[in-house]
């Protein structure tokens, strides 16, 4: 029951273990679905690289995907046209725009279940951020429609709808694409020496890194634990639920996400801040008894997504001071379309080409946002905290997560299970006991 949709009756190839000394042109961190477009990228340039894995590939993260691919992420638009101008919207916009087409064209040769689906970002209360947000797009050039009453079993004040975007089995697609990979599984990157890469089972020297694990884990550069923080969610694949007309997400980081799955319904909700109380399970079955009581629970799991500060991904290298390293993270919930967006500009980048995207992703723009304020808070807090046992990342204090029985780093988002083993990063190894 707590597994993901995803990974149910569906064998990913197997991959070894690093056993020997290896060189590469391009050396990639991390075996979710951004770190294996980017090397397909690559391989499709010609560039020899290699991928290493933790554990399994797609076990993760990407595991955890609702696998909506669109370029409507909330109500973003109106917030980048405020923030960085006409110019950096119309960018992000045509970057998440091509990063559909690119799936379309990919899927068409792959039996991933692609479906063309409208998107709407519904609200409950705020109807004048809808109409922002049509303004905004309208400036972009962009034909968005305001709906009155989305098909939910809620009340709303209406929706923003973008008009054939997508969902899909991401790991049917990835089955596919990682089969003339270079990967390495079971191999745990233990540090970063410049071109070195030291691993548990092995060192890789490459001229190139890209750090495309979930929250990037070098501190020494990019201020990533500043930058980013960590949110968990809660998903139900309910049997006998609602068959809906497309894809669903509320304008609220708390709100109900909604997909179907061939007879299934996905229901998403009880987001909060990694390391402090929210929803988890209990809300969104509560919602699902109330509102789909015929319903049955098929599948259930937890995800983690890495939030940035103004809702916009880091892609692009590492730090203005690491010329040959690269990074992708802070998908903010998008991370299928994100991680397309992040092979298109990390393999134009290591291939010597100027990306015409790269400049609104990049990591080292701005951090003067109102959530840095609230990460160094988090951070100052339960660093001096002087109680619990401490994350190994920084020193943070944990919590303890009763629902999941771990324990969660309200600074970073590391987890960890009830006896100390790590379950998400960025700290790089186990409680010591």
């Amino acid at each position: 029951m707590n597994e993901s949709i995803w990974l149910d009756n569906i064998e990913i190839p197997e991959f070894p273990k690093l056993n020997y000394e290896a060189k590469t042109e391009v050396l990639i961190i991390g075996g979710g679905i951004a770190g294996i477009l980017t090397a397909y990228y690559l391989k499709n340039k010609g560039i020899d690289c290699i991928l290493v894995e933790k554990n399994r590939i797609c076990h993760g993260v990407t595991a955890g995907t609702t696998a909506k691919i669109t370029a409507q992420h909330g109500l973003i638009y109106a917030d980048i046209l405020k923030s960085d101008g006409k110019d950096k919207a119309e960018m992000y916009l045509k970057a998440n725009l091509s990063a559909l087409e690119n799936y379309k064209r990919l899927c068409k040769d792959i039996d991933c279940d692609f479906e063309l689906k409208d998107n709407y970002v519904y609200s409950q209360s705020d109807r004048s951020g809808l109409e922002k947000e049509i303004g905004a797009l309208e400036k972009i050039g962009y034909k968005a429609e305001l709906v009155d009453t989305p098909n939910l079993p809620l009340k709303t004040v209406g929706a923003v709808k973008f008009l054939n975007q997508a969902q899909f089995h991401p790991i049917k697609f990835i089955k596919e694409i990682v089969k003339d990979l270079k990967i390495f599984e079971n191999t745990f990157v233990l540090e970063v020496d410049g071109k070195t890469v030291v691993t548990n089972c092995g060192k890789i020297k490459a001229e190139n890194i890209v750090v495309a694990i979930h929250f990037p884990f070098i501190n020494t550069h990019g201020s990533y634990f500043l930058k980013l923080y960590q949110h968990r969610s809660y998903a139900l694949a309910l049997k006998g639920a609602q068959k809906l007309d497309g894809m669903y997400v509320s304008d609220s980081k708390t709100g109900l996400s909604f997909r179907n799955y061939n007879d299934l319904m996905i229901l998403i909700g009880g987001s909060h801040r990694t390391g402090k109380i929210g929803g988890s399970y209990n809300g969104i079955e509560q919602f699902a008894r109330i509102h789909y009581p015929q319903s049955k629970i098929q599948y259930r799991w937890a995800t983690q997504d890495c939030m940035s500060l103004d809702k916009k991904p880091y892609i692009g290298r590492y730090s203005k001071n690491t010329a040959d390293m690269y990074v992708a993270s802070g998908f903010n919930k998008w991370g299928i379309t994100g991680a397309m967006v992040s092979a298109m500009i990390l393999s134009d980048m290591i291939s010597g080409k100027t990306n015409e995207f790269q400049e609104v992703f990049s990591p080292s723009r701005s951090i003067l946002k109102p959530q840095l304020a609230v990460n160094g808070f988090e951070a100052v807090t339960n660093i001096l905290n002087p109680f619990g046992k401490r994350c190994p990342h920084m020193g943070c204090s944990l919590k303890w997560n009763k629902a999941e029985r771990t324990w969660d780093c309200p600074c970073h988002g590391s987890r960890f299970t009830d006896d100390g083993k790590l379950l998400n990063n960025p700290a790089n190894g186990n409680l010591k006991s």
